[in-house]
Protein backbone atom coordinates (compact mmCIF):
# COMPACT_ATOMS: atom_id res chain seq x y z
CA UNK A 1 0.00 0.00 0.00
CA UNK A 2 1.47 3.30 -1.30
CA UNK A 3 2.57 5.21 2.02
CA UNK A 4 3.69 9.56 1.28
CA UNK A 5 6.83 9.59 3.98
CA UNK A 6 6.10 12.46 6.30
CA UNK A 7 8.87 15.43 6.68
CA UNK A 8 10.98 15.49 9.79
CA UNK A 9 9.21 16.27 12.79
CA UNK A 10 6.34 16.09 10.64
CA UNK A 11 2.70 16.62 12.98
CA UNK A 12 0.59 13.65 13.46
CA UNK A 13 -3.46 14.82 13.01
CA UNK A 14 -6.27 13.41 15.16
CA UNK A 15 -4.86 13.57 18.49
CA UNK A 16 -7.15 12.90 21.29
CA UNK A 17 -9.23 10.12 19.32
CA UNK A 18 -8.02 7.69 21.31
CA UNK A 19 -8.55 9.19 24.33
CA UNK A 20 -12.44 9.32 23.36
CA UNK A 21 -12.36 5.56 23.49
CA UNK A 22 -11.43 4.97 19.73
CA UNK A 23 -9.59 1.58 19.59
CA UNK A 24 -6.58 2.07 17.21
CA UNK A 25 -3.02 1.45 16.74
CA UNK A 26 0.00 3.96 16.19
CA UNK A 27 -0.34 3.58 12.75
CA UNK A 28 -4.22 3.69 12.20
CA UNK A 29 -4.27 7.36 14.39
CA UNK A 30 -1.34 8.06 12.07
CA UNK A 31 -3.83 8.13 8.80
CA UNK A 32 -6.52 10.00 10.48
CA UNK A 33 -6.68 13.53 9.71
CA UNK A 34 -9.82 15.53 11.69
CA UNK A 35 -10.96 19.29 11.28
CA UNK A 36 -13.71 21.15 12.86
CA UNK A 37 -16.93 22.53 10.54
CA UNK A 38 -19.51 23.98 12.65
CA UNK A 39 -17.70 24.17 16.52
CA UNK A 40 -20.51 25.08 18.23
CA UNK A 41 -25.00 24.65 18.04
CA UNK A 42 -25.01 28.82 17.43
CA UNK A 43 -22.35 28.46 14.72
CA UNK A 44 -24.18 25.26 13.11
CA UNK A 45 -27.82 27.36 13.19
CA UNK A 46 -26.31 30.25 11.53
CA UNK A 47 -24.81 27.89 8.76
CA UNK A 48 -28.16 26.35 8.42
CA UNK A 49 -30.25 29.56 8.44
CA UNK A 50 -27.64 31.00 5.39
CA UNK A 51 -28.57 28.29 3.23
CA UNK A 52 -32.29 27.79 4.07
CA UNK A 53 -33.01 31.71 4.32
CA UNK A 54 -35.69 33.01 1.50
CA UNK A 55 -36.81 29.76 0.58
CA UNK A 56 -33.83 28.22 0.02
CA UNK A 57 -32.72 30.36 -2.24
CA UNK A 58 -28.71 29.85 -1.53
CA UNK A 59 -29.13 26.31 -2.26
CA UNK A 60 -31.29 27.27 -6.16
CA UNK A 61 -27.90 29.28 -6.65
CA UNK A 62 -25.37 26.66 -6.20
CA UNK A 63 -23.32 24.99 -8.93
CA UNK A 64 -21.92 22.08 -9.23
CA UNK A 65 -18.57 21.07 -7.23
CA UNK A 66 -16.12 22.12 -10.65
CA UNK A 67 -12.89 20.85 -9.39
CA UNK A 68 -12.20 19.05 -12.45
CA UNK A 69 -12.06 20.86 -15.57
CA UNK A 70 -12.71 19.53 -18.87
CA UNK A 71 -8.99 19.41 -19.26
CA UNK A 72 -8.44 17.25 -16.10
CA UNK A 73 -11.00 14.21 -17.94
CA UNK A 74 -7.75 12.28 -18.60
CA UNK A 75 -7.26 8.74 -19.72
CA UNK A 76 -6.78 5.80 -16.80
CA UNK A 77 -3.76 3.43 -17.14
CA UNK A 78 -3.40 0.14 -15.38
CA UNK A 79 -1.19 0.35 -12.30
CA UNK A 80 -1.37 -3.92 -11.11
CA UNK A 81 -3.32 -5.48 -8.83
CA UNK A 82 -4.94 -4.25 -5.30
CA UNK A 83 -2.93 -5.54 -1.94
CA UNK A 84 -5.45 -5.84 1.28
CA UNK A 85 -3.44 -4.49 4.23
CA UNK A 86 -6.01 -6.15 6.09
CA UNK A 87 -8.61 -9.01 6.18
CA UNK A 88 -12.01 -8.14 4.54
CA UNK A 89 -14.61 -6.28 6.59
CA UNK A 90 -17.85 -5.01 6.61
CA UNK A 91 -20.14 -2.62 8.76
CA UNK A 92 -24.07 -3.88 8.08
CA UNK A 93 -26.59 -0.59 6.85
CA UNK A 94 -29.50 0.49 9.17
CA UNK A 95 -32.74 1.83 8.35
CA UNK A 96 -34.06 -1.10 6.05
CA UNK A 97 -36.84 -0.49 4.24
CA UNK A 98 -39.57 -3.72 3.87
CA UNK A 99 -40.19 -4.43 0.75
CA UNK A 100 -40.89 -7.09 -1.45
CA UNK A 101 -38.82 -8.12 -4.07
CA UNK A 102 -39.54 -7.35 -7.61
CA UNK A 103 -38.32 -8.59 -10.96
CA UNK A 104 -38.73 -4.93 -12.44
CA UNK A 105 -35.45 -3.63 -14.20
CA UNK A 106 -37.10 0.27 -12.36
CA UNK A 107 -33.83 0.90 -9.85
CA UNK A 108 -35.60 2.47 -6.45
CA UNK A 109 -32.88 5.36 -5.50
CA UNK A 110 -31.88 5.27 -1.84
CA UNK A 111 -33.06 7.61 0.25
CA UNK A 112 -30.03 7.82 1.91
CA UNK A 113 -28.66 9.68 -0.83
CA UNK A 114 -28.37 13.68 -1.29
CA UNK A 115 -26.27 16.69 -1.71
CA UNK A 116 -23.47 18.73 0.43
CA UNK A 117 -23.91 22.01 0.21
CA UNK A 118 -20.17 23.98 0.74
CA UNK A 119 -18.95 27.67 -0.11
CA UNK A 120 -15.33 27.29 -1.53
CA UNK A 121 -11.84 29.85 -0.85
CA UNK A 122 -13.74 31.56 -3.90
CA UNK A 123 -16.82 32.49 -1.90
CA UNK A 124 -18.39 30.16 -4.53
CA UNK A 125 -21.90 28.33 -3.56
CA UNK A 126 -20.75 24.73 -4.63
CA UNK A 127 -22.35 21.41 -4.52
CA UNK A 128 -21.54 17.30 -4.27
CA UNK A 129 -22.94 13.98 -4.23
CA UNK A 130 -23.03 12.39 -0.79
CA UNK A 131 -24.69 9.53 1.19
CA UNK A 132 -25.57 8.96 4.93
CA UNK A 133 -23.89 6.34 6.29
CA UNK A 134 -23.85 3.80 9.17
CA UNK A 135 -22.45 5.02 12.48
CA UNK A 136 -22.72 4.60 16.40
CA UNK A 137 -24.79 7.45 16.53
CA UNK A 138 -26.65 8.10 13.82
CA UNK A 139 -24.94 11.22 12.10
CA UNK A 140 -22.13 9.90 9.85
CA UNK A 141 -21.90 11.45 5.55
CA UNK A 142 -19.77 9.63 3.52
CA UNK A 143 -18.37 11.73 0.16
CA UNK A 144 -14.65 12.73 -1.08
CA UNK A 145 -12.53 14.43 0.15
CA UNK A 146 -12.18 17.33 -2.37
CA UNK A 147 -15.99 17.82 -1.45
CA UNK A 148 -14.59 18.62 2.16
CA UNK A 149 -11.38 20.49 1.16
CA UNK A 150 -10.41 23.09 -1.04
CA UNK A 151 -7.49 21.67 -3.02
CA UNK A 152 -8.06 24.33 -5.47
CA UNK A 153 -7.99 27.01 -2.95
CA UNK A 154 -6.04 27.64 0.37
CA UNK A 155 -6.26 23.43 1.68
CA UNK A 156 -8.55 24.05 4.51
CA UNK A 157 -12.04 22.99 5.06
CA UNK A 158 -14.85 24.44 2.99
CA UNK A 159 -17.20 26.76 4.79
CA UNK A 160 -20.83 26.45 5.89
CA UNK A 161 -20.90 22.96 5.43
CA UNK A 162 -24.39 20.98 5.25
CA UNK A 163 -26.11 17.73 3.50
CA UNK A 164 -29.27 17.81 2.54
CA UNK A 165 -30.77 14.31 1.71
CA UNK A 166 -33.22 13.87 -0.85
CA UNK A 167 -32.65 17.67 -2.26
CA UNK A 168 -34.90 18.46 -5.09
CA UNK A 169 -35.15 22.26 -6.12
CA UNK A 170 -34.81 23.94 -2.86
CA UNK A 171 -36.49 21.48 -0.87
CA UNK A 172 -35.27 19.54 2.42
CA UNK A 173 -37.59 17.02 2.91
CA UNK A 174 -35.88 15.65 5.62
CA UNK A 175 -33.86 18.70 7.21
CA UNK A 176 -30.78 20.24 6.70
CA UNK A 177 -27.62 18.99 8.81
CA UNK A 178 -24.72 20.92 9.16
CA UNK A 179 -21.35 19.28 9.22
CA UNK A 180 -19.66 19.39 12.73
CA UNK A 181 -16.75 17.31 12.22
CA UNK A 182 -14.55 16.25 8.92
CA UNK A 183 -12.73 13.06 8.64
CA UNK A 184 -10.10 12.13 5.81
CA UNK A 185 -6.94 10.24 5.48
CA UNK A 186 -4.07 12.36 6.41
CA UNK A 187 -2.17 11.83 2.86
CA UNK A 188 -5.11 13.42 1.67
CA UNK A 189 -5.15 16.56 4.21
CA UNK A 190 -2.05 17.28 4.45
CA UNK A 191 -0.22 16.39 0.79
CA UNK A 192 -4.06 16.44 -0.84
CA UNK A 193 -2.69 12.52 -2.40
CA UNK A 194 -5.93 11.48 -4.34
CA UNK A 195 -5.41 7.88 -3.52
CA UNK A 196 -7.04 9.23 -0.45
CA UNK A 197 -10.27 10.93 -2.45
CA UNK A 198 -12.67 10.15 0.94
CA UNK A 199 -14.12 11.99 3.68
CA UNK A 200 -16.82 10.78 6.55
CA UNK A 201 -18.30 14.26 8.25
CA UNK A 202 -20.36 13.76 11.69
CA UNK A 203 -23.41 16.09 11.00
CA UNK A 204 -25.57 17.85 13.78
CA UNK A 205 -29.11 16.47 14.31
CA UNK A 206 -31.05 18.33 11.38
CA UNK A 207 -33.17 21.59 11.09
CA UNK A 208 -36.30 21.39 9.09
CA UNK A 209 -37.68 25.18 8.57
CA UNK A 210 -41.17 24.04 7.73
CA UNK A 211 -44.70 25.88 8.35
CA UNK A 212 -43.76 29.30 7.14
CA UNK A 213 -46.35 31.84 8.62
CA UNK A 214 -47.15 35.46 8.39
CA UNK A 215 -46.82 37.50 11.80
CA UNK A 216 -46.59 41.06 13.27
CA UNK A 217 -44.04 43.38 12.69
CA UNK A 218 -42.53 43.08 16.26
CA UNK A 219 -43.52 39.54 16.08
CA UNK A 220 -40.93 39.53 12.76
CA UNK A 221 -38.30 41.59 14.55
CA UNK A 222 -38.66 39.47 18.08
CA UNK A 223 -37.75 36.72 15.88
CA UNK A 224 -34.00 34.96 15.26
CA UNK A 225 -34.60 32.41 13.23
CA UNK A 226 -34.91 32.68 9.20
CA UNK A 227 -37.19 34.85 8.43
CA UNK A 228 -38.22 37.35 5.02
CA UNK A 229 -40.54 40.34 3.94
CA UNK A 230 -42.93 39.91 1.40
CA UNK A 231 -43.54 43.29 -0.50
CA UNK A 232 -46.04 44.14 -3.44
CA UNK A 233 -47.52 47.69 -4.69
CA UNK A 234 -51.15 47.86 -4.52
CA UNK A 235 -52.66 50.74 -6.93
CA UNK A 236 -54.78 53.29 -5.02
CA UNK A 237 -57.03 56.43 -4.92
CA UNK A 238 -55.12 59.90 -4.62
CA UNK A 239 -57.30 60.18 -1.53
CA UNK A 240 -56.50 56.74 0.17
CA UNK A 241 -52.53 57.04 -0.81
CA UNK A 242 -52.61 60.52 0.77
CA UNK A 243 -54.09 58.99 3.97
CA UNK A 244 -51.96 55.98 3.87
CA UNK A 245 -48.45 58.57 3.84
CA UNK A 246 -50.32 60.57 6.53
CA UNK A 247 -51.23 57.43 9.12
CA UNK A 248 -48.02 55.23 8.77
CA UNK A 249 -45.19 58.01 7.28
CA UNK A 250 -44.28 55.52 4.97
CA UNK A 251 -43.76 56.66 1.08
CA UNK A 252 -45.41 54.49 -1.48
CA UNK A 253 -45.24 55.32 -5.14
CA UNK A 254 -46.24 57.95 -7.54
CA UNK A 255 -46.45 57.27 -10.98
CA UNK A 256 -46.80 60.99 -12.51
CA UNK A 257 -49.52 62.34 -15.14
CA UNK A 258 -48.61 62.19 -18.47
CA UNK A 259 -50.84 64.61 -20.98
CA UNK A 260 -51.95 63.79 -24.02
CA UNK A 261 -50.00 65.16 -26.93
CA UNK A 262 -50.80 66.17 -30.46
CA UNK A 263 -49.09 64.77 -33.49
CA UNK A 264 -49.75 64.46 -37.38
CA UNK A 265 -51.05 61.25 -39.18
CA UNK A 266 -47.79 59.94 -39.88
CA UNK A 267 -46.55 59.29 -36.41
CA UNK A 268 -47.74 55.66 -35.44
CA UNK A 269 -47.76 56.88 -31.61
CA UNK A 270 -50.81 58.87 -32.47
CA UNK A 271 -54.48 57.68 -32.25
CA UNK A 272 -57.47 59.58 -34.62
CA UNK A 273 -59.53 62.02 -31.83
CA UNK A 274 -62.02 63.92 -33.31
CA UNK A 275 -62.61 67.48 -31.19
CA UNK A 276 -65.67 69.80 -31.60
CA UNK A 277 -64.71 72.55 -32.16
CA UNK A 278 -66.46 76.32 -32.97
CA UNK A 279 -67.63 77.33 -36.57
CA UNK A 280 -64.20 79.99 -36.74
CA UNK A 281 -61.99 77.25 -35.54
CA UNK A 282 -63.60 75.02 -38.09
CA UNK A 283 -63.12 77.69 -40.76
CA UNK A 284 -59.30 78.27 -39.93
CA UNK A 285 -58.33 75.05 -40.01
CA UNK A 286 -60.65 74.12 -43.11
CA UNK A 287 -59.67 75.34 -46.82
CA UNK A 288 -62.00 77.32 -49.76
CA UNK A 289 -62.40 74.24 -51.22
CA UNK A 290 -64.19 72.13 -48.41
CA UNK A 291 -62.47 69.75 -45.10
CA UNK A 292 -59.28 69.15 -46.42
CA UNK A 293 -55.97 68.95 -44.44
CA UNK A 294 -53.96 72.64 -44.53
CA UNK A 295 -51.89 71.95 -41.65
CA UNK A 296 -49.89 68.39 -40.16
CA UNK A 297 -52.17 67.16 -37.66
CA UNK A 298 -55.24 69.22 -38.53
CA UNK A 299 -58.44 68.05 -40.61
CA UNK A 300 -61.72 69.92 -40.92
CA UNK A 301 -65.24 68.48 -41.10
CA UNK A 302 -68.62 68.95 -40.21
CA UNK A 303 -71.92 67.80 -39.13
CA UNK A 304 -75.65 68.69 -39.26
CA UNK A 305 -78.23 66.79 -37.29
CA UNK A 306 -81.91 67.62 -37.24
CA UNK A 307 -83.05 67.63 -33.44
CA UNK A 308 -86.39 68.87 -32.01
CA UNK A 309 -86.81 72.40 -30.47
CA UNK A 310 -85.87 71.72 -26.68
CA UNK A 311 -82.80 69.25 -28.11
CA UNK A 312 -82.05 72.81 -29.82
CA UNK A 313 -82.66 74.88 -27.03
CA UNK A 314 -80.54 72.71 -24.49
CA UNK A 315 -77.40 72.48 -26.50
CA UNK A 316 -74.37 74.26 -25.05
CA UNK A 317 -72.09 72.85 -26.96
CA UNK A 318 -69.17 75.09 -29.38
CA UNK A 319 -71.67 74.41 -32.89
CA UNK A 320 -74.67 75.88 -33.83
CA UNK A 321 -78.64 75.53 -32.77
CA UNK A 322 -81.08 76.67 -34.90
CA UNK A 323 -84.29 76.43 -36.92
CA UNK A 324 -84.43 76.04 -40.68
CA UNK A 325 -87.80 77.96 -41.20
CA UNK A 326 -87.69 77.48 -45.24
CA UNK A 327 -88.35 73.71 -44.40
CA UNK A 328 -89.29 74.03 -40.72
CA UNK A 329 -87.07 71.98 -38.90
CA UNK A 330 -84.48 72.60 -36.10
CA UNK A 331 -81.05 71.78 -36.82
CA UNK A 332 -77.47 71.30 -34.66
CA UNK A 333 -74.51 72.09 -36.92
CA UNK A 334 -71.53 70.56 -35.23
CA UNK A 335 -67.55 71.09 -36.17
CA UNK A 336 -64.67 68.79 -35.94
CA UNK A 337 -60.88 69.41 -36.40
CA UNK A 338 -59.79 65.34 -37.03
CA UNK A 339 -56.69 65.41 -34.93
CA UNK A 340 -53.73 62.63 -33.83
CA UNK A 341 -52.77 62.91 -30.00
CA UNK A 342 -50.28 60.65 -28.15
CA UNK A 343 -52.69 59.72 -25.69
CA UNK A 344 -51.66 60.67 -21.87
CA UNK A 345 -52.09 58.90 -18.73
CA UNK A 346 -53.67 59.95 -15.37
CA UNK A 347 -51.40 59.88 -12.31
CA UNK A 348 -51.64 56.69 -10.62
CA UNK A 349 -50.71 56.20 -6.63
CA UNK A 350 -49.56 52.58 -5.07
CA UNK A 351 -49.13 51.66 -1.37
CA UNK A 352 -46.30 48.89 -0.74
CA UNK A 353 -48.39 46.49 1.18
CA UNK A 354 -46.09 44.27 3.49
CA UNK A 355 -45.86 40.39 4.41
CA UNK A 356 -43.82 40.07 7.69
CA UNK A 357 -42.96 36.11 7.20
CA UNK A 358 -41.04 33.66 9.73
CA UNK A 359 -39.58 29.81 9.08
CA UNK A 360 -40.27 28.70 12.63
CA UNK A 361 -37.32 26.18 12.92
CA UNK A 362 -37.97 22.27 14.68
CA UNK A 363 -35.60 19.64 15.07
CA UNK A 364 -35.40 16.88 12.90
CA UNK A 365 -34.11 14.56 14.66
CA UNK A 366 -31.08 12.36 13.99
CA UNK A 367 -29.90 11.67 10.05
CA UNK A 368 -29.51 8.02 10.45
CA UNK A 369 -33.47 7.63 12.08
CA UNK A 370 -34.37 9.72 9.49
CA UNK A 371 -33.24 7.92 5.87
CA UNK A 372 -31.03 5.11 7.26
CA UNK A 373 -27.71 4.42 6.76
CA UNK A 374 -25.76 2.18 3.95
CA UNK A 375 -23.20 -0.11 5.02
CA UNK A 376 -19.40 0.11 4.83
CA UNK A 377 -17.10 -2.63 3.05
CA UNK A 378 -13.51 -2.17 2.54
CA UNK A 379 -10.36 -4.51 1.33
CA UNK A 380 -13.28 -5.78 -1.05
CA UNK A 381 -11.94 -7.86 -4.13
CA UNK A 382 -12.09 -5.99 -6.98
CA UNK A 383 -14.09 -6.57 -10.41
CA UNK A 384 -16.95 -6.66 -8.21
CA UNK A 385 -20.70 -5.35 -9.30
CA UNK A 386 -21.60 -1.86 -8.15
CA UNK A 387 -24.24 0.12 -8.33
CA UNK A 388 -23.13 4.05 -8.20
CA UNK A 389 -25.44 7.28 -7.08
CA UNK A 390 -24.89 10.81 -8.15
CA UNK A 391 -26.20 14.36 -8.78
CA UNK A 392 -24.13 14.63 -12.50
CA UNK A 393 -24.30 17.97 -14.16
CA UNK A 394 -21.61 19.65 -15.42
CA UNK A 395 -21.19 19.20 -19.74
CA UNK A 396 -18.67 16.84 -20.79
CA UNK A 397 -15.19 18.15 -22.43
CA UNK A 398 -16.68 18.52 -25.78
CA UNK A 399 -19.44 20.92 -24.51
CA UNK A 400 -22.55 18.30 -24.72
CA UNK A 401 -24.68 18.50 -21.38
CA UNK A 402 -26.25 15.46 -20.74
CA UNK A 403 -27.45 16.03 -17.50
CA UNK A 404 -29.12 19.20 -15.08
CA UNK A 405 -28.18 17.86 -11.76
CA UNK A 406 -31.67 18.16 -10.40
CA UNK A 407 -32.60 14.31 -9.86
CA UNK A 408 -30.06 11.49 -9.24
CA UNK A 409 -28.63 9.43 -11.59
CA UNK A 410 -27.01 5.90 -11.32
CA UNK A 411 -24.11 3.95 -12.92
CA UNK A 412 -24.22 0.12 -12.79
CA UNK A 413 -21.41 -2.42 -13.52
CA UNK A 414 -18.07 -4.42 -12.66
CA UNK A 415 -15.45 -2.41 -11.28
CA UNK A 416 -11.79 -2.77 -12.80
CA UNK A 417 -9.83 -5.84 -11.51
CA UNK A 418 -6.85 -4.11 -11.61
CA UNK A 419 -6.10 -0.73 -9.89
CA UNK A 420 -5.40 2.26 -12.23
CA UNK A 421 -3.85 4.99 -12.17
CA UNK A 422 -3.30 8.75 -13.74
CA UNK A 423 -0.01 10.89 -13.59
CA UNK A 424 -1.64 13.47 -14.22
CA UNK A 425 -3.63 13.60 -10.96
CA UNK A 426 -0.67 11.57 -9.39
CA UNK A 427 -3.33 8.72 -8.64
CA UNK A 428 -1.37 5.10 -8.24
CA UNK A 429 -4.32 3.02 -6.88
CA UNK A 430 -8.04 3.37 -7.68
CA UNK A 431 -10.45 1.28 -9.02
CA UNK A 432 -12.59 2.34 -12.04
CA UNK A 433 -16.06 1.74 -13.47
CA UNK A 434 -17.91 2.66 -17.03
CA UNK A 435 -20.04 5.13 -16.53
CA UNK A 436 -20.72 8.88 -18.41
CA UNK A 437 -21.93 10.77 -14.75
CA UNK A 438 -20.26 13.84 -15.19
CA UNK A 439 -18.94 16.26 -12.09
CA UNK A 440 -21.78 17.02 -9.85
CA UNK A 441 -21.52 12.86 -8.95
CA UNK A 442 -18.39 13.31 -7.25
CA UNK A 443 -18.98 11.78 -3.80
CA UNK A 444 -21.31 9.64 -4.67
CA UNK A 445 -21.54 6.01 -2.99
CA UNK A 446 -20.41 2.95 -4.88
CA UNK A 447 -22.46 0.73 -3.29
CA UNK A 448 -21.80 -3.40 -3.14
CA UNK A 449 -24.36 -6.08 -2.87
CA UNK A 450 -27.00 -3.03 -3.13
CA UNK A 451 -30.29 -4.49 -2.43
CA UNK A 452 -33.24 -3.04 -4.59
CA UNK A 453 -36.02 -4.12 -2.26
CA UNK A 454 -34.53 -2.19 0.85
CA UNK A 455 -33.08 0.63 -1.20
CA UNK A 456 -29.31 -0.65 0.62
CA UNK A 457 -25.57 -1.47 0.07
CA UNK A 458 -22.61 -1.30 1.14
CA UNK A 459 -19.96 1.79 0.67
CA UNK A 460 -16.93 0.59 -0.82
CA UNK A 461 -15.77 3.69 -2.83
CA UNK A 462 -16.60 7.21 -3.73
CA UNK A 463 -16.73 8.89 -6.78
CA UNK A 464 -13.38 10.58 -7.37
CA UNK A 465 -12.81 11.49 -11.01
CA UNK A 466 -13.82 11.58 -14.78
CA UNK A 467 -12.27 9.85 -17.23
CA UNK A 468 -12.38 9.68 -20.81
CA UNK A 469 -10.47 5.89 -22.15
CA UNK A 470 -11.44 6.10 -25.76
CA UNK A 471 -10.75 9.77 -26.26
CA UNK A 472 -13.80 11.25 -28.21
CA UNK A 473 -14.19 13.91 -25.34
CA UNK A 474 -17.15 12.17 -23.48
CA UNK A 475 -16.59 10.86 -20.01
CA UNK A 476 -17.12 7.26 -19.93
CA UNK A 477 -15.34 6.02 -17.03
CA UNK A 478 -15.05 6.85 -13.42
CA UNK A 479 -13.03 6.10 -10.55
CA UNK A 480 -12.99 5.98 -6.68
CA UNK A 481 -10.30 5.38 -4.31
CA UNK A 482 -9.67 1.62 -2.90
CA UNK A 483 -10.99 1.12 0.15
CA UNK A 484 -8.62 -0.44 2.58
CA UNK A 485 -7.60 -0.98 6.34
CA UNK A 486 -6.43 3.00 6.28
CA UNK A 487 -9.90 3.76 5.01
CA UNK A 488 -11.11 1.78 7.75
CA UNK A 489 -9.09 3.39 10.45
CA UNK A 490 -10.69 6.73 9.30
CA UNK A 491 -14.19 5.30 9.01
CA UNK A 492 -14.25 3.49 12.63
CA UNK A 493 -12.69 7.35 13.54
CA UNK A 494 -15.42 9.11 12.48
CA UNK A 495 -18.40 6.62 13.20
CA UNK A 496 -17.86 7.00 17.09
CA UNK A 497 -18.14 10.68 17.88
CA UNK A 498 -20.86 12.07 18.97
CA UNK A 499 -22.56 15.13 17.27
CA UNK A 500 -26.11 16.36 19.09
CA UNK A 501 -28.33 18.58 18.25
CA UNK A 502 -28.32 22.53 17.63
CA UNK A 503 -32.16 23.73 18.13
CA UNK A 504 -34.54 22.59 21.22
Amino acid sequence: MKRILLPAGGAVLATGLLAAGLAGTAQAASDIASDPLAKNAEVATSIAKYWAESNGAALRAAKESNVWDSKDVAKLKSTGGYSADTKPGVVAPIGEEKKTATKSQNVNMPKTIGKVFFINSKGERRWCSATSIQSRYRNLVATAGHCVYDTAGNSDVMSKWVFVPGYYQGKTPFGIYVGKQAFTHYDFDVYEDYDRDYAFVTVYNGIKFDGAKTVTKSEFDAFKGPKFVDEKDVKVTKDEYEKWVGTTGRVGKVVDEVKPQTTGPEDNRGVYTPLEVSEKAYNDAASVGGPTVIKVGAQAFKTTTLVSKEEAAAYKGPGNAYEDKANGQWKIDRYYTKQWVIPGKDAEYYIIESRYIIVPVTDAGRLGDNVGGQGFAYNQPTGKYVRVFGYPAAAHPDGHKNFTGITPKWCYGKTTAKTVGSAAKKIEEHIALKCSMTEGADGGPWLLNYSNAKRLGYVNGVVSTFNDQDGNDRVDYISSPYFDGETNSVYKAAANVWSGKITG
